[in-house]
């Protein structure tokens, strides 16, 4: 499992860092007489595709969109394996899709190996790393569901704890707004990104257009932006929106995985502390 090293806390959810690398690049486009880079070179958008694991409706048609993105495989289901291989192959990023508790919702809702709050410390790690060893590839992990149970400090100390053995980042999807993600996060050093955007919370053509369009206008003014989609009920939706959206969007920012807003976050770290 590849080592993120001495990683911190990385939110992307401000202008600093693509405020100051524009500035760079362009004084250093000036003292060379060279144009200035466009727009797009300066700002990120990363994809994040939820509920793969289980040949859910829109699987193919997602994995073939024409960008990078993150597949967030859900563990012990009958795809977990195949779709994290044919990630892989085709060069995206995977990561766990960790089923945690809800505040609300069906018990058979949460599938095999779940993290509730009220298992005792010791099988809260089994599980844990149990689901890291199940999802091949894996370099990272994010929430499905759990909005208690990332809102649960005790909880989230173990499954960072996790992470961070075993060379894992975090990505808080962002389900509850009382989540403790990022504190608990920063406190042991797992290396941290958040969602900013769900696209298909509502399961509609003209639901998920409008939350591209909102996409786009985050990405201008915040230069990087984490947005979740996901396979299943909205996966043929998600996945057209998104392949017609794409080209437009991309005169507007370079799309990215998750992996390459992390090493990015590390470097700018490693200039702060030097």
């Amino acid at each position: 499992m590849r080592k993120w090293g001495l990683l911190v806390l990385a939110v992307w959810i401000g202008t600093g860092w693509t405020a100051a690398g524009g500035t760079a690049t362009s004084a250093s486009a000036a003292a060379t007489n060279d144009p200035a880079p466009s727009p797009a070179a300066s700002r990120h958008i990363a994809v994040v595709i939820d509920d793969f694991g289980n040949g859910m409706k829109g699987t193919e048609e997602m994995l073939k969109l024409p960008v990078k993105f993150t597949a967030a495989i859900m563990p012990f289901l009958p795809t977990t394996r195949q779709d994290a291989e044919a990630a892989h192959a085709m060069g995206h990023d995977v990561i766990v899709h960790l089923t945690m508790e809800p505040i609300r919702g069906k018990a058979s809702w949460l599938g095999p190996g779940a993290i509730l709050t009220s298992l005792p410390d010791g099988e809260i790690r089994r599980r844990v790393e149990a689901a890291i060893a199940d999802v091949p590839y894996a370099i990272g992990m994010n929430n499905h569901m759990g909005s208690r149970a990332t809102a649960d400090e005790r909880v989230m100390r173990i499954v960072l704890q996790v992470c961070k053995e075993k060379g894992l980042f975090f990505l808080d999807s962002r389900t509850s707004w009382k989540t403790v993600v990022p504190k608990v996060a920063q406190e042991l050093g797992v290396p941290l990104l958040q969602n900013d955007v769900f696209l298909d919370d509502v399961y509609s053509h003209r639901h998920v257009s409008k939350q591209i369009a909102l996409l786009r206008q985050h990405i201008r003014k915040r230069g990087t932006i984490v947005a979740i989609g996901h396979v299943g009920p909205p996966g043929l939706i998600t996945s057209g929106e998104l392949k017609n959206a794409i080209p437009t969007l991309q005169t507007e920012a370079t799309f990215v995985r998750l992996s390459e807003l992390v090493a990015s976050s590390s470097r700018a770290q490693g200039d702060k502390v030097r």
